[in-house]
C-alpha cells in the first residue's frame, strides 16, 4: 500500500547531527512533529536551535542523520520545500536596494499560493511603507517584512527562528495574537524557536528543550506541566537524603531546605520520600515552563 504525502509528519529528524571542527552543534537529534501541531523549540544560546532549523530547511548538510519536511528531502527537493514552507531566519537577507513593494512583487511571483488579502492585511497591521527601500527600514520593520513574506503564501508549515527579535512590544503582541494565533487555529503546522517561554506556553501544543545539541525533552506542554512538580522538604538537623525519587531532574540542598524537581510525579513518590528520609515538612509546588526549563538545564549541567 502506498503512503500519501499527508501521512508523513510535518517534520521528522532522525539522528540529525552537525559537527563544526571538533564540536558537535547538534548531536543525534531525533524528533517528529505531527501536522497541525504548534511546536516551540527552546534552549540557551548556543544550544543548536538555529543549526537544527538550517538543516531542516536544507541550508546546511548534516554530518550524520537526515531530515524530512512534509514528506520531502530538504537537500534533494529544496525548491518544493521552499514552495510549501514559510521561513523566517534569525538574520534577514532581503535585497537592500529594493523597495518593500518590489520585494513583495518578487515573492508574489514565486508562489502560486500567494494570498493578496493576507498580504494587504499584514501591511496594514504592521504599518509597512511599501515605498521605502529595505536599507532604510529599521530592524523591526525588516522583521515585519520577513514575517509578511513567510505568511502571505499560506504555507503548510511555518518555521520561525527567533521571529519576535527586533519587534517592538505592540507589534509583537499584534503578530502573536493577530497572525500566529490565527495560523495555529487554522491547523497549519508551526515550528518556532524563541527565548520567550511565555510565548511557548501561550501558543505551542508541544515543546522541545535543546541543550548542547541534544534534545532533553519533547512533550505536550499541558502534560509536561501536569506531570512535573517541585518538592520542598525540610530536613532534620544534619540529615541528608537517603531516598531520591526516580525522575528527579534537579535538586539543591541549602541548609535544611531540600528542593527537587520531579518528572513523572506521583503522590506515591512523595509519600515514599516522606517515609524514607528524615524530613519534618514536605510541600508540593506547581512549576511554570520557565522554571521547569531552568531546572532541566541545571540538572544536565550538574550531571555533566
Amino acid at each position: 500500500m502506498s503512503t500519501s504525502a499527508t501521512d508523513h509528519p510535518a517534520i521528522e529528524l532522525v539522528g540529525l547531527s552537525k559537527q563544526f571542527g571538533r564540536s558537535w552543534a547538534v548531536n543525534n537529534l531525533s524528533l517528529r512533529v505531527p501536522r497541525g501541531c504548534t511546536f516551540g523549540l527552546i534552549g540557551p544560546n548556543g544550544a543548536g536551535k538555529s543549526t537544527t532549523i538550517r538543516m531542516l530547511m536544507g541550508m546546511l548538510r548534516p554530518t550524520l542523520g537526515w531530515a524530512n519536511v512534509l514528506g520531502l528531502d530538504p537537500l534533494e527537493q529544496s525548491v518544493l520545500v521552499r514552495q510549501r514552507v514559510g521561513y523566517v531566519p534569525e538574520t534577514h537577507h532581503a535585497y537592500r536596494w529594493m523597495r518593500v513593494d518590489q520585494v513583495i512583487g518578487f515573492c508574489r511571483a514565486a508562489y502560486t499560493t500567494w494570498n493578496d488579502a493576507v498580504c494587504d492585511e499584514m501591511l496594514r497591521l504592521f504599518a509597512l511603507d511599501t515605498r521605502k527601500k529595505i536599507k532604510h527600514l529599521s530592524k523591526g520593520m525588516q522583521v515585519k517584512l520577513a514575517l509578511l513574506i513567510a505568511v502571505a503564501h499560506e504555507p503548510e508549515l511555518l518555521v520561525l527562528d527567533e521571529p519576535m527579535a527586533g519587534l517592538d512590544p505592540l507589534a509583537r503582541e499584534e503578530f502573536l495574537d493577530g497572525v500566529l494565533r490565527t495560523i495555529c487555529e487554522r491547523g497549519q503546522t508551526v515550528l518556532f524557536s524563541t527565548h520567550s517561554l511565555d510565548d511557548v506556553q501561550r501558543l505551542a501544543d508541544t515543546v522541545g528543550i535543546l541543550y548542547e545539541g541534544q534534545l532533553l525533552v519533547h512533550e505536550n506542554i499541558e502534560q509536561l506541566l501536569a506531570e512535573t512538580k517541585r518538592i520542598r522538604a525540610v530536613l532534620r538537623d544534619a540529615a541528608r537524603p537517603e531516598y531520591v525519587p526516580s525522575g528527579t531532574i534537579w535538586q539543591r540542598i541549602e541548609g535544611r531546605e531540600w528542593l527537587l524537581t520531579l518528572r513523572e510525579f506521583t503522590p506515591e513518590k512523595v509519600e515514599r520520600l516522606r517515609r524514607q528520609n528524615a524530613v519534618d515538612h514536605v510541600e508540593v509546588i506547581d512549576v511554570g515552563l520557565e522554571d521547569l526549563f531552568k531546572d532541566f538545564v541545571k540538572g544536565r549541567k550538574a550531571a555533566s
